[in-house]
């Protein structure tokens, strides 16, 4: 993953609680956005949370809420078209808010997750 620009770790687990920070679309591979459209950006979040929960041995349909900021309202429709073909029919309960502006230059959103994973079963 690529380093946080602050204080934090990307992910963190508790038992089964797991919690992932705010992500912007960045591409663990160059360190870079992904793209500059909200689809591209949207897109990649979701592969990272995909990865991260991948080290803790969780996938995507171990989430059970996810955080949107947007900074323009206007990209609601790709953030949400490119969030549902990488989650497929899992479908986790979801806040969208919109934001005036975000930490990552280049950020159209960032988003962060909760998820449960009972290694029991």
């Amino acid at each position: 993953m690529f380093e946080p620009i602050g204080p934090y770790n990307h992910i963190a687990k508790a038992g089964p609680f797991i919690t992932i920070s705010g992500t912007p679309g960045i591409d663990p591979e160059t360190s870079q956005m992904a793209g500059d459209d909200a689809y591209s950006q949207s897109k990649q979040i979701v592969r990272n949370f995909r990865s991260m929960l991948a080290d803790v041995d969780a996938s995507l349909e171990d989430i059970m809420h996810v955080h949107v900021f947007l900074v323009n309202v206007e990209d609601f429709a790709e953030m949400n078209r490119a969030y549902a073909e990488e989650f497929g029919s899992h479908c986790p309960t979801r806040t969208v808010i919109c934001v005036a502006d975000l930490p990552k230059k280049g950020a159209l959103m960032t988003m962060n997750a909760t998820a449960y994973k009972d290694n029991k079963n």
